[in-house]
């Protein structure tokens, strides 16, 4: 049973209201299990997309067959698939459908993080590759009809005034103005697929309306995740400097394993929000929290090596589910459940009817 993997560790009395009264630990499923391979296929992006209520993956780097080689991808590709979870009682004898999803140039575009944009697109980042004709920083794809797994994508911002991205991470799109921030660390560089890097670890801010780019953060070591606060005062940023990249360093278990907190100002007459007032939020030693989301209460949740951790809006540990082999991105569903990544499986995970993802629209 699933549920006897998961561990639910309250570390203060707030988690209480997270988890409800019933027991936690009866409410996790598999909703798409591994392959007989044993392939990552469950590891970042993480969107729900409520009108089909499914979900959008994207899969660790995988090496390719030796008669697909890619050099410029280090002979590695990404896979995007969709799970329906169609069956609100399943159990994890019931696993749902998945689809794999494809578009041109998917396998040179590195999929990574992703994001609802309105109904019908999901943006995703594209870390790219060392062929500069490839797809890279953020691409809008189009949500496919049930059963279809071909698609079309373009490119909404690949360069900052002209410079490329390091390769995009995570991104997030801000409900009022419809801006899009993310974060873009070096790791494609390292990771053996994407050139000599050119601009420093940052978070950027794009701005459709007028096709501006400013970077808006910097001093990371690896910036990856990263979420609004359910007011939109607070822009919260991860850190996973312990995880250089390369597979020559190894893990440095003192590194950046942080969160970070920025407050977002309008000084003045300007209409350009600022970000200030940086400070530690969390800090979770060696667990290296990486893809981040907020409830509607205000609590910031974290994939991290043990799992998803949970903060108060104060910067309070208090919860962890634990979950083997961890979580580097989820995301909230409907009615108190959450999708976690956990690799090679997608979990589901049933908290309080009253727990809900921030500013998702669900």
């Amino acid at each position: 049973m699933v549920s006897a993997q998961v561990d639910f560790v309250k570390h203060q009395e707030e988690f209480d209201a997270i988890l409800g009264s019933n027991s936690p630990e009866s409410h996790v499923s598999i909703l798409a299990d591994e392959s007989p391979e044993r392939l990552p296929l469950y590891h970042e992006a993480c969107v729900y997309h409520p009108p089909t209520r499914s979900i959008f993956v994207t899969s660790n780097q995988m090496p390719n067959p030796s008669h697909q080689q890619n050099l410029a991808t280090g002979d590695k590709h990404i896979k995007l698939t969709r799970v329906y979870d169609t069956y609100p009682g399943s159990t994890e004898s019931n696993v749902a459908k998945t689809e794999d999803i494809t578009f041109p140039y998917i396998d040179g575009a590195m999929l990574n993080g992703g994001v609802n944009l309105g109904p019908d697109h999901i943006l995703f980042c594209a870390q790219g590759s060392k062929d500069l004709s490839d797809p890279s920083g953020i691409i809008k794809v189009a949500v496919p009809s049930e059963g279809s797994g071909d698609t079309t994508s373009e490119v909404v911002i690949s360069s900052f005034h002209g410079i490329p991205f390091n390769s995009a991470n995570d991104v997030v799109v801000h409900p009022l103005d419809s801006s899009i921030w993310f974060t873009d660390p070096q790791y494609g560089f390292h990771q053996g697929i994407r050139l000599q890097p050119q601009l420093p670890n940052q978070v950027y801010r794009y701005d459709p309306s007028n096709r501006s780019v400013r970077a808006v953060a910097d001093g990371f070591i690896r910036p990856n995740g990263l979420c609004f606060s359910p007011g939109l005062d607070i822009l919260y940023v991860s850190d996973t400097g312990a995880i250089h990249g390369s597979p020559s360093v190894p893990f440095n278990p003192a590194g950046p394993s942080h969160i970070y907190a920025f407050d977002i100002v309008y000084p003045g007459e300007r209409t350009e929000p600022q970000l200030v007032n940086r400070r530690v939020f969390a800090y979770a030693p060696g667990k290296v929290p990486d893809g981040i989301k907020c409830d509607t209460y205000g609590n910031v949740y974290a994939g991290c090596a043990d799992g998803i951790e949970v903060w108060n809006s104060s910067g309070v540990l208090i919860g962890t589910i634990r979950i083997p082999g961890g979580v580097a991105n989820f995301c909230f569903g409907e009615n108190g459940v959450i999708y976690a990544c956990n690799e090679t499986r997608l979990l589901r995970i049933h908290l309080r009817g009253g727990v809900r993802g921030a500013l998702l629209g669900i």
